[in-house]
């Protein structure tokens, strides 16, 4: 989900989902599915090239060049230019500093590449100029998270829930944090909260995280109500990037590595799906290496001769 512009879609997937036949649930996916990777379009292309025209203009005044560099920037990373949507980012901010929006912008790019202090203070920044933005609320409790600092993390995500407990991405991220600290309790907690959904998509997400509906009954539900290839592709990569969470969480780290590449492999830049599929691909590689690193070193000293 795109976490600084709110989207919903409410949808009976849960419904279509529950009504697969016994032959449909014997069946298996000899290849995923998939939607044609997102490209850049005519139009974002023209804007940024009328934008880059417009700011080369030297009677600007800084309001609107900070304006017109945020615009540029929303659409460098809207076609997956992420450094030049910072360095515009960084320039309008210079220009005008009260500018909540590019600040949580900012914080889900520094917690994607793991500079997670930097992402802290522009969470922070975000939240003082914008006490309600419940998007900034989110990403600093996942930033918390991937930076090991759970139970603030979980004080974070906790709150967050509890503003709105009807929104799944809300259930999900509480279950996926409090996972690590108590995961009985999550379970149960992200049960109850299932078992009073809405036909909000993000349930469908839910559900496959608790494996209460089976893969292929999900993909088909998706693949059965999703016509456009835009949508389609952004549903894909929400879904992949959850299913690849609870395999990662199970253990299974070659099937987390295969769902992960799944979901970047559909250019949603935009989603944070995307975005921390890349984070979650790094850790899951430190994890396997230290790891075989351990396991080297523990038959090195078995192998040492005993005085």
């Amino acid at each position: 989900m795109k976490w600084f512009r709110a989207a919903t879609l409410g949808l009976t997937i849960l419904m279509a989902a529950g009504c697969a036949t016994t032959a449909d649930e014997q069946e298996h996916w000899i290849y995923p599915p998939m939607a044609i990777p997102l490209q850049a379009s005519v139009q974002q292309e023209v804007q940024i090239a009328r934008l880059s025209q417009l700011l080369a203009r030297p009677d600007l005044s800084d309001d609107v060049r900070a304006k017109m560099l945020f615009e540029r920037g929303n659409y460098y990373d809207s076609v997956g230019l992420r450094d030049l949507a910072r360095l515009d980012f960084n320039q309008s901010l210079s220009l005008n500093p009260a500018q909540p929006d590019i600040f949580n912008l900012l914080g889900v790019y520094y917690t994607q590449v793991g500079e997670f202090d930097a992402a802290y203070e522009a969470f922070d920044s975000t939240l003082e100029l914008d006490p309600a933005n419940s998007y900034a609320a989110r990403n600093r409790a996942i930033a918390l998270y991937y930076g090991d600092r759970i139970e603030l993390a979980l004080e974070d995500i906790t709150k967050h829930y509890q503003e709105d407990p009807s929104d799944p991405f809300r259930a999900l991220w509480l279950y996926i944090i409090k996972s690590e600290v108590e995961p009985e309790a999550a379970r149960e907690e992200l049960i109850a909260s299932y078992n009073q959904r809405d036909e909000d998509w993000g349930w469908v997400l839910v559900a496959i995280t608790l494996n209460e509906v089976s893969e292929e009954q999900a993909f088909k539900a998706i693949l059965a109500a999703t016509r456009e290839n835009t949508l389609l592709a952004e549903r894909l990569t929400e879904a992949y990037f959850y299913l690849a969470k609870r395999y990662q969480q199970e253990g299974d780290f070659a099937s987390a590595v295969s769902l992960y590449k799944l979901a970047v492999s559909f250019n949603v830049f935009e989603y944070v799906e995307h975005r921390y599929s890349f984070l979650e691909l790094s850790r899951i590689y430190q994890q396997v290496k230290a790891e075989h690193l351990a396991q080297a070193k523990l038959e090195k000293e078995q192998a040492l001769p005993s005085e």
